[in-house]
């Protein structure tokens, strides 16, 4: 089991750097003049090429997170709020193919102020999580 928990941490940091990543592209990209065609598109050339390499990378990190909690059991109330706010997170990354989709269609409404503060949502979920599975508690 300790393979299989130590590729999850690895998943997990890669998919996380995706996810930091990610839409601090999409600040750029709402910064953007609107007669900067060549940045706008080398930005959303780097958004879908990062949203391409961290999907399957997240959904490596969700099958070992699996592996571990039926190998380990259901143990603690912890695990199912850690289960509840992994969801969120798939949730967020798949917001985040759809904000890329409205940037490549040129439907973006939002501000780059927006997207600083959507950015943070990952750290705040980041820590959550890794307070739930190390001090477990409850």
């Amino acid at each position: 089991m300790l393979w299989i928990k130590a590729f999850h941490i690895f998943f997990v940091v890669s998919w996380f750097a995706g996810l930091f990543y990610l839409p601090r592209i999409f600040v750029n990209l709402a910064m953007v003049p609107a007669d900067s065609g060549a940045e706008r598109d080398r930005l959303l050339v780097m958004a879908r090429k990062l949203y391409r390499f961290v999907t399957p990378i997240g959904l490596l990190a969700v099958i070992f997170g699996l592996w571990l909690w039926f190998g380990y059991g259901f143990a603690g109330d912890w695990l199912y709020v850690k289960t509840a706010l992994v969801v969120g997170l798939l949730g967020y990354h798949f917001y985040c193919g759809k904000l890329l989709k409205d940037f490549t269609a040129g439907r973006n409404a939002r501000s780059h102020v927006w997207y600083r503060f959507f950015n943070e949502a990952p750290v705040l979920l980041l820590l959550t999580i890794v307070v739930l599975a190390v001090v477990k508690p409850f």
